[in-house]
């Protein structure tokens, strides 16, 4: 069993679907904690270090082989926590961030949440010093896209991140990360030459692979 640790339930149905076209059997558990992503914004990621290594140690207590974080906020206290739960615990973003490292050194990163851009550049920028590469790491909020996605306006989240990504060209970046799963459906979207990269599907095949092996 692989469990998610999730801070939207948005995120259920789209792993699910993922599971079912990819990794067909594979049993997953969804823990959605929308508390963690609100404290985690006001304080810092640190402030909910502590509850965030509890769910990690119930979900390996109660059966999971392997737990993937999907929020790109807490994905580090999430992975620093893996000693402690005794399983392999995974954010979802880093298979994304290595996959931007070898498109090139230029790495633009758009995210709806401030709280992630920080998280999510130095990810890419880890991911470089063990691929031995260089990179420059630009960071974008897309402006506006966060208030539609809580008033429940997906299609028009979507729409938001798709654009920004619209207006970065070959000359601006050599790969386009867009920081938060949340976020994926505007990879479809685009129409930029420059290379999209979203996170929930290359995420979820490496922690699957976790837990079958676990």
């Amino acid at each position: 069993m692989l469990a998610l640790l999730h801070t939207s339930p948005v995120h259920v149905p789209v792993f699910d679907a993922l599971r079912d076209a990819d990794r067909p059997g594979l049993r997953l558990r969804h823990l959605v904690r929308e508390d963690l992503l609100e404290r985690a914004r006001r304080d810092g990621p640190e402030a909910v270090a502590g509850e965030v290594r509890a769910v990690l140690v119930r979900a390996a207590g109660d059966g999971a082989r392997a737990v993937l974080c999907t929020c790109s906020t807490l994905g580090g206290v999430a992975e620093a926590a893996a000693a402690v739960a005794g399983v392999p615990v995974l954010r979802v973003d880093r298979p994304m961030a290595a996959a931007a490292v070898a498109g090139g050194p230029r790495v633009v990163v758009l995210a709806a949440l401030e709280s992630t851009l920080g998280p999510t550049a130095a990810l890419i920028e880890e991911e470089a010093r063990r691929a031995g590469r260089a990179v420059a790491v630009r960071t974008v909020l897309v402006d506006g896209a966060w208030s539609r996605f809580e008033a429940g306006d997906t299609a028009g989240y979507t729409r938001r991140v798709a654009a920004a990504a619209d207006a970065l060209t070959p000359a601006d970046a050599d790969a386009i990360v867009l920081a938060q799963a949340s976020m994926a459906p505007a990879q479809r979207l685009t129409t930029t030459t420059v290379p999209v990269l979203s996170s929930p599907r290359p995420g979820l095949a490496a922690a699957a692979e976790a837990a079958l092996a676990g």
